[in-house]
């Protein structure tokens, strides 16, 4: 009688039987309805992050419950509506996060005690849905993975703050690894460096110049020790070492500024009016910054920064997309988890 079937079966009830190792994608998080009562929702948890807003004294709260989630949610709502993903009834960042983890999975599918799931900071499904889904399919080891290719204290590390709260709760803790930030990691400048090269063959213009729009920041948040800016000036000059570029053919700005503070300069709604008034009439935009398209690529950067630009004397505008789940940008996720999963698989 063969032994080979016993044997095989043997070593295959080993194999499910052994712990599991949880992979958990993080992105910043999105309203649950593109309406203002979804967007206030949202609003406040985010604007309640002392991460992202560090005073949040009296005076911030009196003007954030007093007059920005009064007024904003309205606004921001029809923000939304532009770029919403109605056949799925959600945001695009939620929609491309999903299809980042259904591909990542696809991916590690040969390793069959590998289980990927996927959350946002704010909002849903929340990192809390996220580690406890991965508990429940026997995950004793948990890499979370946060999406933000430049590291600072309100996105980056209010993640790790948040999966930490979660862990604090439960007696029996999973191992955790967070992935470190990738801003000038190798398969990343080159996955962004084919996305753009591939996005400028089909424009029926040559751009003057490209601008690397990276997410703002308050000044006072690198003065205080944030390695943010560094990280985002690390990154593109090593996309212009890819790409040829120098300075005046690649521009780093900052976008989404919010409040009276000063931000991280320059800016770049401000920068485009400036070229444009300088006599630029073609551009396109990256926003190596980003993980996945989401409002600030969609909405502020493809509608808002390019009627700015039109308005002030530009002609043709164009916004490359994000990494989101191409082949190049899964080639970053799958290099970054697969290398910090050494020594668990």
């Amino acid at each position: 009688m063969s032994t080979i079937a016993p044997i095989a079966a043997a070593r295959s009830a080993s194999r499910s039987s052994l712990p599991r190792v949880g992979v958990l994608l993080v992105n910043l998080g999105t309203p649950d309805t593109a309406d203002a009562p979804g967007v206030r929702v949202y609003l406040r948890e985010f604007l309640s992050d002392a991460r992202v807003i560090e005073d949040q004294g009296l005076v911030w709260q009196l003007v954030l419950n007093g007059i920005i989630l009064r007024r904003r949610p309205r606004t921001k709502a029809l923000d939304y509506q532009k770029i919403w993903n109605n056949e799925r009834n959600e945001s695009p960042l939620k929609t491309i996060t999903r299809a980042q983890g259904d591909k990542l999975a696809a991916a590690l599918s040969d390793r069959d005690h590998v289980v990927v799931d996927w959350a946002m900071r704010y909002g849903n499904p929340s990192i809390k849905s996220g580690i406890d889904a991965l508990i429940a399919k026997g995950c004793d080891r948990i890499l979370a993975v946060p999406l933000y290719p430049q590291y600072s204290a309100s996105t980056s590390a209010t993640v790790c703050d948040e999966v930490f709260r979660v862990l604090a709760r439960l007696r029996a803790q999973p191992t955790l690894r967070v992935t470190p930030p990738y801003y000038q990691d190798e398969a990343y400048i080159e996955a962004l460096a084919i996305s753009i090269e591939t996005h400028l063959a089909t424009l029926p213009f040559e751009p003057e110049l490209i601008v690397a729009s990276f997410h703002g920041m308050p000044k006072s948040y690198v003065d205080k020790g944030d390695p943010y800016q560094s990280h985002c000036v690390a990154t593109t000059e090593a996309l212009r070492r890819r790409l040829g570029m120098d300075v005046t053919k690649l521009l780093l700005t900052f976008q989404s500024r919010f409040g009276n503070d000063e931000w991280l300069q320059p800016y770049t709604d401000k920068t485009m009016e400036r070229l444009a008034k300088e006599g630029v009439r073609r551009i396109a935009v990256v926003t190596p910054g980003f993980s996945a398209d989401c409002l600030e690529t969609l909405e502020e950067i493809a509608q808002e920064n390019a009627e700015i630009f039109k308005h002030n004397g530009g002609e043709q505008f164009s916004a490359i997309p994000c990494l989101n789940d191409s082949d190049p940008g899964m080639d970053v996720i799958r290099t970054l988890v697969l290398r910090e999963l050494q020594g668990w698989i």
